[in-house]
């Protein structure tokens, strides 16, 4: 009996792994199939980020599908700022150099001005690089 109980654990651990690794193939299935109309996406824990003719459109990723969708024109973007614990960081085109100079750690996103807008919007990343490569290619 005491080594039934040892092993409890271990099955209710072996039985969430599994779970959790079942919710996110079921988020990454939703996230192929609303990916499949853009140009260029990407799919992370934060959010997800589509882009098709200068217009973005992201939300949070869920297994039902994408959810607190919000779409914008690059034409109404008047700056895109890399920010790492809430303050920007700059990057330049040479990508050899820009991924020497990120920061390691730190909260990422990616925050769009615009031109008749005192507000920002901010596109939470988990990764800095991913974040520096898809500020770059959004600014050309």
């Amino acid at each position: 009996m005491e080594r039934g109980l040892l092993w409890l654990p271990l099955l209710v651990v072996f039985i969430w792994l599994a779970w959790s690794g079942w919710n996110e193939y079921q988020k990454l299935e939703a996230y192929k199939i609303w990916a499949a109309g853009f140009d260029n996406a990407k799919f992370d824990i934060y959010s997800v980020l589509g882009v098709k003719n200068r217009q973005i459109t992201w939300g949070k990723p869920t297994r039902k599908g994408m959810i607190n969708l919000d779409s914008f024109s690059l034409d109404k973007v008047k700056e895109i700022n890399l920010l790492v614990n809430d303050k920007p960081v700059g990057i330049t085109s040479n990508s050899s150099e820009e991924a020497n100079n990120l920061p390691r750690k730190g909260k990422t996103a990616l925050e769009f001005s615009f031109v008749d807008q005192e507000q920002t919007r901010q596109i939470p990343f988990t990764d800095i690089s991913l974040a520096a490569k898809w500020c770059a290619y959004l600014q050309k």
